[in-house]
């Protein structure tokens, strides 16, 4: 994961500093009886999972009410599995006009019909949490056993209350990561063989097969993974983000940064030094932690790389979401940057 989100303390540290809050919530009383038939809980029969912790996750019925990871929620959302309530980027606030926006790793959900639970790096309500009597709770890990957007203050409160799921977001390719999530979403009761997920999936691998032509035509196009911050531009690597993982793997040809932070994902670069890697086209961060291109052009250094001026700077989905139906456009809009790409570094 490429920027200021970066994983272990930098990761962490950089979020905490663009402004996340601190939770501050006392745990008070989470006791009581979970609401729902018991008949048909019964009827059911027991639940169980493993997640990518190599942890099994067990219920004595499918569970229903359902905490995810914003992202996680948006991508079983498409399989068909809701979820009462849902934690990180959910919505973008404008203060001024008094509306919330859905923020790009919320995907199709209805924002309105779910409790938001934290909307920022960590910002958990565990007496919220706790209310919704929760059957289980879903997050990415972008690091080994480390869950994404439950705060370590407030973890162990948080896990006691629920049976917890986690799935990789790094260091495995998109396919592998999206048959994980098909994996959960039917074990959640998702028809995964509907043809709503089916025609999606064949779109989906018609999309990869048109960027791997793309860069087969076109191997002498670099492109570069960046995040931007006031103070910093990241480049970022490929060799860990699920997505630049499996671009890498259908032949794109990445700029690799050479001086990569501790936890390998970004190398940070100061404005001034901003044309240490050139490339043909650069992939910009969209989510809404980091500062998009529009908002550049009054650094000097950016507006002079060669992928600035010829109008070579696409979006990233940084974080996407892992349905077939949310990935598919991801590879498509690669594909086309690189087939209408000019060599300009």
């Amino acid at each position: 994961m490429p920027n200021a989100r970066a994983p272990h303390l930098t990761r962490r540290g950089l979020l905490a500093a663009s402004g996340a809050l601190g939770l501050g919530v006392a745990l008070t009383a989470c006791g009581g009886e979970k609401k729902g038939d018991q008949a048909s809980d019964a009827k059911a029969g027991p639940w169980e999972f493993k997640d990518d912790r190599g942890q099994v996750a067990k219920a004595k019925s499918t569970p229903e009410n359902i905490v995810a990871f914003t992202g996680t929620a948006a991508a079983l959302h498409d399989f068909g599995v809701e979820v009462k309530g849902v934690f990180g980027p959910t919505y973008v606030e404008d203060k001024a006009k008094g509306t919330k926006t859905p923020d790009v790793q919320a995907g199709d959900l209805d924002i309105t019909k779910v409790e938001v639970l934290g909307n920022v790096w960590g910002e958990f309500n565990v007496e919220q949490y706790a209310a919704l009597a929760p059957d289980l709770l879903i997050t990415d890990m972008w690091e080994k056993d480390a869950l994404w957007y439950v705060p370590d203050q407030s973890k162990a409160k948080i896990l006691k209350l629920a049976p917890s799921v986690a799935l990789w977001a790094a260091d495995n390719s998109i396919p592998k990561v999206l048959q994980r999530h098909v994996e959960l979403a039917e074990s959640l009761g998702a028809d995964v063989k509907a043809k709503k997920v089916t025609d999606a999936k064949a779109a989906f691998e018609k999309a990869a097969a048109r960027l791997r032509a793309a860069a087969k035509a076109k191997p002498q196009i670099k492109v570069l993974i960046g995040s931007a911050s006031a103070d910093l531009f990241y480049a970022s690597t490929p060799g860990r983000p699920t997505d630049t993982l499996y671009f890498k793997e259908l032949g794109v040809n990445f700029v690799t940064p050479a001086k990569l932070d501790a936890g390998g994902w970004f190398e940070g670069l100061s404005w001034e030094n901003v044309d240490k890697y050139q490339a043909d086209v650069i992939m910009m961060d969209n989510r809404a932690s980091a500062i998009q291109p529009d908002a550049l052009k009054s650094k000097p250094t950016w507006a002079e790389l060669p992928a600035v001026k010829a109008g070579q700077v696409i979006p990233r989905v940084t974080e996407p979401i892992y349905s077939y139906e949310k990935c598919t456009p991801i590879l498509d809009d690669l594909a086309k940057a690189i087939e209408n790409a000019k060599k300009v570094a």
